[in-house]
């Protein structure tokens, strides 16, 4: 499952932006809210097939970023849109909510087979990541009884009020918002490479445990009594906050926390999963770790607007009623949702893994020639490279968000779309379908805005 290679590099044939992408721009200025989180550069697509994109005024890009990790299967892959027209041709709305068709079970059964929570599930779908967060606060309080949260510092789970509650990446999320609707508290992600503890690994090179010691010694023990939570929200990869992958030890002690304590542990793999670190969820790499309930969307239905909350069936067992929506579980999403499935289990989650390596493997020499690049980390096609500034004892060096835009921008100018995250990171989220080739090209442009930027 790899694209065609006809075409082998981007072409930047106008000034960026080009004029006619310009008028898109500037009537956006004029006719859309100024809330959107859009980078310094300015992309504007026209159309766009596998892993390349073409702006209004036929300036062509290698997209290493697929819609921040929506296209996984490539843009517009001929058996997702035949699937998708075949459906738009039979049946494209109902309200799944009120009638029934065959979508909802199937993709539910499908999602059954797949996700990392032991015993049979159940799935509520919803239209996007934000919505799928917000089912798993509202099922995870029904079924405890409880009204608290854990979350972790630098975490992304969605911008409505609930899942803002979470949220904790950065400022603008939340100001100008007052007080969050939901009794949630903040915890350091355990990120070892840059530890919230200062105490950096262990002599065998695990983790301090802070994060959890944290938890179960202060948090347990004054604001927070473990007989109030209802729930920890984890991304197992950090998505936003810099593309930080959690320790397996860590992952393993929240599952035993929860146990301990009636707490569930939600995962929220909304930018993790459907193939995305090289296997089908981010929580597969921690073996023997199971969820009670997991947040899909994104990479899910390969651009379709689709998300999917799956918990334990003895979990999500609230009355009639309790939460439904119009438009979630739409049967033209479900079937993209289906056959994306299809295609990731075909061969994508597995070129995820194989060409995610290689992708990794350039990146590290790129570390090697640069002192600016500190750091490489996550797993298959989900790649993070922190920036620093350089350092005079030998230490990690400051960060530094400067150097990453403009290497940012210098990419854009020279075809290659990527995007930051954290404070000053670059996340590498391709479409599924890239090629070692495509890879070559890629580090190749990388490698020279690095070099024109520092």
């Amino acid at each position: 499952m790899t694209p065609s290679t006809e075409l082998q590099r981007p072409s930047i044939k106008t000034a960026l932006p080009g004029p006619k992408s310009l008028e898109i721009i500037n009537a956006d200025h004029q006719y859309v809210t100024p809330s959107y989180p859009r980078p310094d550069y300015k992309l504007v697509a026209d159309h766009a097939k596998g892993v390349w994109i073409t702006d209004p005024d036929g300036n062509v890009f290698l997209d290493c970023n697929a819609g921040v990790a929506v296209c996984s299967t490539g843009h517009c892959h001929p058996e997702v849109v035949a699937a998708i027209q075949q459906q738009v041709s039979e049946l494209i709305h109902l309200c799944g909510t009120d009638f029934y068709y065959r979508h909802m079970p199937e993709l539910g059964k499908k999602l059954n087979e797949i996700v990392p929570i032991d015993g049979p599930t159940k799935t509520h779908f919803a239209n996007s990541g934000a919505e799928a967060i917000e089912t798993a606060l509202k099922l995870a309080m029904y079924h405890t009884k409880r009204q608290k949260f854990i979350s972790f510092f630098g975490s992304f789970h969605g911008r409505t009020l609930g899942a803002l509650a979470l949220t904790s990446s950065k400022r603008a999320q939340r100001l100008g918002f007052a007080r969050q609707v939901l009794d949630v508290v903040h915890v350091p992600y355990p990120n070892c490479f840059r530890c919230p503890f200062n105490k950096g690994k262990c002599d065998d090179g695990a983790c301090c445990m802070g994060t959890t010691d944290w938890i179960e010694k202060t948090l347990f023990n004054t604001t927070t009594p473990p007989e109030e939570v209802a729930g920890i929200v984890l991304e197992v990869v950090q998505g936003e906050g810099g593309y930080v992958p959690a320790p397996t030890e860590v992952v393993k002690a929240l599952r035993r926390i929860c146990d301990e304590h009636g707490i569930m542990l939600i995962v929220d793999e909304v930018q993790s999963g459907m193939g995305r670190t090289g296997k089908m969820f981010a929580l597969d790499h921690h073996e023997g770790v199971k969820a009670d309930i997991v947040c899909m969307a994104k990479g899910l239905g390969s651009g379709m607007p689709i998300g999917a909350c799956t918990a334990r069936a003895d979990i999500m067992d609230w009355h009639k009623g309790a939460h439904a929506s119009t438009f979630g579980g739409n049967p033209v999403a479900l079937t993209a949702a289906l056959k994306t499935i299809e295609l990731l289990q075909g061969g994508l989650v597995d070129n995820s893994r194989d060409t995610g390596a290689y992708l990794e493997a350039g990146l590290n020499k790129l570390k090697e020639k640069y002192d600016c690049i500190a750091d490489v980390r996550g797993f298959g096609m989900m790649l993070g490279v922190e920036f620093v500034k350089p350092s005079t004892n030998g230490a990690v060096g400051e960060p530094d968000p400067e150097l990453r835009d403009r290497i940012e921008m210098a990419c854009f100018n020279k075809g290659l779309i990527i995007l930051g995250c954290g404070s000053n990171s670059i996340r590498w989220s391709p479409p599924l379908i890239l090629a070692k080739e495509n890879v070559d090209v890629a580090l190749e442009i990388f490698d020279e805005a690095i070099a024109e930027s520092i």
